[in-house]
């Protein structure tokens, strides 16, 4: 199984960016999207189900909506109102019963 994520970049603190994680494979049940600062643990930021339950972490609900579109073997995540503190490498994660699958990521990186 291979993830793909795109979309990441520089942007002003307000502004909106786009994820996607192109999956090599249908997607799983869950998809999760994570993020890793600087010196920080890898923290969960949003899941969704195959059946469109979601989830986020508090610091991103509101701003974050994560989707999928299984047809096209991907996954997204917009994000809206960016902050300095979302900086951060993002993480495609597709969890399958004892094994996790990760993309590479995509830098975020919102400037004040």
């Amino acid at each position: 199984v291979q993830l793909v994520e795109s979309g990441g970049g520089l942007v002003q603190a307000g502004g909106s960016l786009r994820l996607s994680c192109a999956a090599s494979t249908s997607l799983f049940v869950t998809m999760n999207w994570y993020r890793q600062a600087p010196g920080k643990q890898r923290e969960l930021v949003a899941t969704i189900t195959n059946g469109g339950l979601t989830n986020y972490a508090d610091s991103v609900k509101g701003r974050f909506a994560i989707s999928r579109d299984n047809a096209k073997n991907t996954v997204y995540l917009q994000m809206n109102s960016l902050k300095p503190e979302d900086t951060a490498v993002y993480y495609c994660n597709a969890p399958f019963g004892y094994t996790n699958y990760w993309g590479q990521g995509t830098q975020v990186t919102v400037s004040s």
